[in-house]
């Protein structure tokens, strides 16, 4: 499988599940890719909230979206090195930040380049799953695709 088939659905299913931790418990929230290049995926923040500050300190993260029976699940680490460029074309280009925050330089920009991305879709017999692992360049199957044979 083509990995440009997640990154059309991620394109396509903006709004994902953010997940940090912080102290050893998770923390999630509904978050929007406002940028997608290539591999790396953009989000905007305020250094105000209890997210910036749990990316500061722990910069591995996890979003997951799914619609109709198909999931797109991914794992990277936050960086904070968005160029001023960047930050305002995504503040240009989305129309609740500019409701939100009077310019662009009153939020903090952050990229998740993808390390590790899982397509799953349930609506074929037997179901799909697809491993990417961006670091090592390799894609596997996992396990929603063989049947299960009631072994432990």
């Amino acid at each position: 499988m083509d990995i440009n088939i997640a990154l059309d659905f991620l394109k396509k299913h903006y709004e994902v599940a953010l997940a940090t931790s912080e102290d050893n418990i998770p923390n999630i929230r509904i978050f929007q890719i406002m940028k997608l290049e290539g591999t790396t995926l953009y989000f905007a923040t305020s250094a105000k909230k209890d997210v910036y500050r749990q990316l500061t300190k722990n910069p591995h993260i996890e979003i997951l979206t799914m619609h109709d029976q198909v999931m797109v699940r991914c794992k990277g680490v936050a960086s904070f090195e968005v160029d001023d460029a960047t930050a305002q074309w995504i503040y240009d280009n989305n129309a609740v930040l500019s409701r939100l925050y009077e310019r662009a330089d009153q939020l903090d920009y952050f990229k998740m380049e993808i390390a590790e991305l899982d397509y799953y879709d349930l609506k074929p017999t037997p179901p799909v799953f697809i491993h990417f692992n961006l670091k090592d360049n390799t894609e596997g199957n996992g396990y929603v695709g063989e049947r299960y044979s009631g072994k432990k």
